[in-house]
């Protein structure tokens, strides 16, 4: 009997922007419910990366290009579009330093973006900013299940919300966007409120664990990385879904049941 094709894993990136004022928050977006992943969720921005975010003219129009051995440019960049395309927020510094405050020019092209009728480096150009690459940390690194019929090896950035910029959903992936508490979100997820997916729900208690946004920040850049891809092991509760012990979270053992 043939075996079925194995499921190619895209490579993605998704954001936690985190504030402290009013209150320690983390932006999440609401998903189109005819979205066919996570529809109707509630997530942090993010998406697969695309060709784009791998042109070396980017090189030009990057803080933070030598910091690394090149390996998370291109994911870096493709959490900071995505985070754009669909919140408005763009996280990017102008020529004498200062945070990007947002522009009219940047509001308008998010469509043409987000549908591929304009490059986002040439948007990026236009308005004569950086994108600040070392204003992301790496927070988590997860690669889905592989009994999933769609599979995701996704870097998950902390860094600080600029202050001047507000959220927007964009109204055709995302449908809402909202400030919340990472443990609050947690709550709301737990009493059937808001509909959150494992991954993001891990990842939301992981956050709460943190007393600010610096904080969280601090405690990525301290944590070290253990790439996280759930594994089905047979319980005497039954089947669920385990994660390594070492990569933060405690023990998980999350029922497939739960899994959406």
């Amino acid at each position: 009997m043939a075996q079925s094709p194995a499921v190619p894993i895209l490579p993605a990136a998704t954001i936690l922007l985190v504030r402290d004022q009013p209150a320690f928050e983390v932006l999440m977006v609401k998903r189109h419910h005819q979205i066919d992943f996570a529809s109707g969720a509630l997530v942090f921005p993010g998406g697969k990366t695309s060709p784009g975010d791998h042109d070396p003219a980017w090189a030009e129009l990057c803080l933070g290009w030598d910091d690394d051995a090149g390996d998370s440019r291109h994911l870096r960049i493709a959490a900071i579009r995505e985070a754009y395309e669909e919140t408005g927020i763009l996280l990017s510094l102008g020529a004498d330093g200062s945070a990007f405050p947002g522009a009219k020019a940047a509001a308008e092209a998010r469509d043409d973006i987000a549908h591929g009728r304009r490059a986002f480096l040439d948007l990026v150009r236009e308005l004569g900013v950086s994108l600040d690459l070392s204003a992301l940390s790496v927070f988590a690194r997860w690669i889905t299940p592989d009994m999933m019929p769609k599979r995701f090896d996704t870097w998950f950035f902390v860094a600080l919300a600029p202050a001047d910029q507000l959220a927007l959903c964009d109204g055709w992936e995302t449908v809402d966007a909202e400030w919340i508490a990472p443990a609050e979100a947690v709550r709301l997820g737990e009493a059937g409120e808001r509909k959150i997916i494992f991954p993001t729900r891990m990842n939301l208690q992981l956050l709460a664990e943190a007393t600010s946004a610096s904080d969280a920040v601090s405690r990525a850049r301290s944590r070290r990385l253990v790439t996280v891809e759930p594994k089905v092991v047979d319980t005497a509760m039954g089947r669920v879904l385990a994660i390594p012990p070492d990569a933060g979270y405690g023990e998980v053992a999350e029922p497939l049941a739960n899994i959406s």
